[in-house]
């Protein structure tokens, strides 16, 4: 399926770029606490190629900030999506992959963030997982954020400017 490039996707998009900060610390708080900001800056857009499928896709928003845990840069990848896609879920894996296979050497860490926006979005599949009895070969999950489904009530006050955008 080709991509649909929706105008509230690149408003999504420059909305992440001016306030990322205020972003992952309205819906990632726990995560916020652990980058240095001060660190962060914003990939060009990066192109991952499939040889075996002769495809190529650019990633939505890619950024390379300071983790203080590990006291290393990780990369943290943005994909909005605005529409259904019953193979999202599989999409965000293929590109943990490639960024993985791209950058493990620089990046310790990958964190991968699915931001849904469509109006029929609810409970999006998070996760891959391979497994055969007793054994576990494979778990992959990503951060989302559904905003259909977040209570905005317990924004209205915040001083936060993505909550303000997005109320």
């Amino acid at each position: 399926m080709l991509k649909k490039i929706t105008p509230h996707d690149e408003a999504l998009k420059k909305l992440l770029q001016t306030f990322f900060k205020e972003f992952i610390e309205l819906f990632f708080p726990e995560l916020d606490r652990l980058l240095d900001h001060r660190q962060t800056r914003f990939h060009m857009q990066e192109l991952l190629v499939d040889i075996v499928g002769h495809e190529s896709r650019e990633l939505d928003l890619l950024l390379e900030t300071k983790y203080t845990e590990l006291d290393a840069y990780v990369l943290i990848h943005f994909e909005p999506q605005s529409y259904r896609d019953a193979d999202f879920h599989e999409r965000m894996f293929i590109y943990f992959g490639r960024l993985f296979e791209r950058h493990r050497k620089e990046h310790k860490l990958i964190i991968p963030i699915a931001i849904f926006t469509a109006d029929d979005v609810k409970d999006e599949p998070d996760s891959v997982t391979m497994e055969i009895p007793g054994h576990e070969i494979l778990r992959f999950q990503f951060l989302k954020v559904e905003l259909r489904n977040q209570n905005w009530r317990q924004f209205i006050q915040s001083d936060n400017p993505v909550a303000a955008a997005l109320l």
